[in-house]
């Protein structure tokens, strides 16, 4: 089997696209590649807010991205970073977008954003057997990760980014002595928590991605060759401390636009920018020590590539996709200190009521997946408070930057859990209200499951053992085969709790008990 699929990178500063086909053994070729300049996140340092000005660029490229896509028969991804998930009106964007072109945008955190980047370097490089460092300079934020043999040992995204500290400091008109003074600084004070971090971390080398270190790779690469030659052969060219030190000399000697213009091997999309992005790798540099960067060409557009394929297809991946986010939501769980065997029996009992009843209701493996995460997260709440633990279970959910999902599947598997107990989903609830209506109907029909299997253990002691579920005429007949104990504290309670089920699924539920012989 073959099939193209588009990788659309929404960054603060460019939007990529890369459309790749798939083979039958799970391998990918590049087909075509596009950028362009957006600055999506160039109305103001703080990045809140996306200007009407930026939107209408932004929407104007991805028509053209969709064309070429639609020449191509390419499936579309497209993932949104720094600008977009900082951006209070990114919900107006994303639906300006779907109206205008189809393309459904998905919003991913600091750390998935450094995860797709780790997937995609593990194309381009041979590193997948040693312990590595990733660096990755943005627009509006900067990721850092170590990563060994596919997995994640460490991530984090710092608000820093070469759009974001040019506009902080005005360095794209005239920088300054003062200004690149100022700029190092507030650097410094940015990446502290990370080198912090870092300080006992023992990677065996350093890779660079993204426009910032490739530009300056290419400044760097054309003392000895010509531009174009420069520009086409950067995958694996290595950044020496002391040749990286004269680029920034030039770059920051050239205090200008007009300046700037003059420096051999410099993208001039980047003239106004490339201070600000230097400073930040300089800085780097400088407070993790490092003496040489490997670049790798392959970033987040092709970690979306390699993430669908592990998403997507069978086969012998190096790092199976559930598991990244399997083992990010027990993490979650055990900082949490959730009650483990509870957890795990409310989602096996919410799998058998699921499977029942998902090939009648519209309900799909991708649902059935939240459903798990909502289960086995259900109560981690408890770790703030018991009293409305599920408010804190939402809470907790939603801003633990879950590797492997995107944000709006955060947002289904937090609200679901959220209502697993006390009121129903309802509108004048905010983070229910912003869901688009799929979403909505979604989290309803989830979290009704997940009332029901959790009132099935209500008393925490696994007291039900077995039971089937039989979907006749309108009714859902949950059969209770094996007790341990009397189960009447249960069935009282998953009386109790069905009503959201029979409403969002249209069906009644019936709990019959057959005593033991």
């Amino acid at each position: 089997m073959i099939e193209n699929i588009a990788a659309i990178d929404i960054g603060t500063n460019s939007f990529h696209l890369v459309i790749a086909k798939i083979d039958s053994k799970n391998r990918f070729k590049i087909l075509t590649k596009s950028k362009e300049v957006v600055r999506l996140g160039d109305s103001s340092n703080d990045m809140k807010y996306i200007s009407a000005e930026s939107v209408e660029r932004g929407v104007d490229v991805l028509k053209r991205f969709k064309l070429i896509c639609e020449s191509y028969h390419a499936e579309i991804i497209a993932v949104a970073t720094s600008a977009t998930r900082e951006a209070l009106n990114q919900n107006e964007f994303k639906s300006r977008v779907f109206e205008e072109t189809g393309i459904e945008i998905n919003v991913v955190s600091g750390y998935e954003e450094a995860r797709l980047i780790y997937l995609g370097i593990l194309q381009s490089l041979e590193i997948f057997d040693r312990k590595i460092l990733l660096i990755d300079i943005g627009g509006g934020s900067t990721e850092f990760l170590v990563g060994h043999s596919g997995e994640v040992k460490y991530a984090n995204s710092v608000k820093i980014g070469a759009v974001r500290l040019t506009k902080k400091f005005s360095l794209d008109k005239r920088s300054e002595k003062n200004k690149i003074k100022d700029s190092r600084i507030f650097t410094r004070n940015i990446i502290n928590q990370v080198v912090r971090a870092l300080e006992n971390e023992d990677y065996e080398m350093v890779i660079g991605s993204s426009g910032t270190i490739l530009s300056i790779a290419g400044i760097i690469k054309s003392e000895n060759l010509n531009e174009d030659e420069a520009e086409a052969n950067l995958n694996g060219f290595i950044i020496k401390k002391k040749p990286l030190l004269n680029a920034m000399e030039k770059i920051y000697d050239a205090e200008t636009v007009s300046d700037r213009s003059r420096i051999s091997g410099l993208d001039p999309k980047r003239y106004d920018i490339i201070t600000a992005g230097s400073i930040i790798l300089e800085q780097i540099f400088s407070e993790l020590k490092i003496e040489k960067m490997t670049v790798s060409s392959y970033a987040l557009r092709e970690g979306i590539i390699m993430n669908y394929i592990q998403q997507n297809r069978s086969g012998d991946d190096f790092m199976n996709f559930k598991n990244v986010r399997f083992n990010s939501i027990i993490h979650l769980c055990e900082l949490t200190n959730f009650e483990r065997e509870h957890s795990y029996k409310v989602m096996e009992n919410a799998k058998v009521i699921f499977d029942s009843v998902s090939k009648a209701t519209a309900l799909d493996s991708d649902d059935r997946e939240f459903l798990e995460a909502a289960c086995l997260m259900h109560d981690i709440g408890y770790h703030i408070s018991p009293a409305s633990h599920h408010k804190h279970s939402y809470y907790l959910i939603r801003n633990a930057d879950l590797m492997g999902f995107n944000d709006k599947e955060i947002e289904i598997i937090a609200n679901t859990a959220r209502y697993h107990r006390k009121s129903f989903p309802k509108i004048k609830h905010d983070a229910f209200a912003k869901l688009d209506p799929e979403s909505q109907i979604k989290v309803k029909k989830l979290s009704g499951i997940l009332r029901i299997a959790d009132a099935l253990d209500r008393s925490h002691k696994g007291v039900i053992e077995n039971f089937s579920v039989l979907l006749e005429n309108k009714t859902v007949n949950i059969n209770i085969t094996s007790c341990t104990s009397d189960p009447s504290l249960e069935l009282w309670g998953a009386e109790q709790r069905k009503q959201l089920f029979e409403e969002s699924f249209g069906l009644k539920v019936n709990f019959n008990l057959k005593r033991n012989s």
